[in-house]
């Protein structure tokens, strides 16, 4: 599973449950969209950090960074550590 199709699963579940996965576009704005609140913010990215094994700090803290499963999507490329197999 890609993250965005992981980040939306995790969206729809905490914060949409009435809504399929196949409804929510991966550019809707969920802070404009009142999906996503200060508090399920914090929540989220407590999540991403679990999840995805990325640490947020502080100065990742960019609003846009978080606004849609697009964004999100990519921050979590962005934050992953980049990771090479030995030959």
């Amino acid at each position: 599973m890609n993250h965005a199709a992981v980040v939306t699963q995790f969206i729809i579940e905490e914060f949409l449950p009435d809504v399929g996965p196949n409804e929510l576009d991966a550019d809707y704005d969920l802070v404009d969209g009142g999906v996503i609140d200060s508090l399920g913010l914090l929540k989220t990215i407590a999540w991403l950090e679990d999840r995805f094994d990325v640490r947020v700090e502080e100065f990742d803290l960019d609003p846009d960074s978080f606004r849609s499963v697009g964004s999100i999507s990519r921050f979590i490329d962005q934050a992953q550590p980049q990771r090479t197999d030995a030959l």
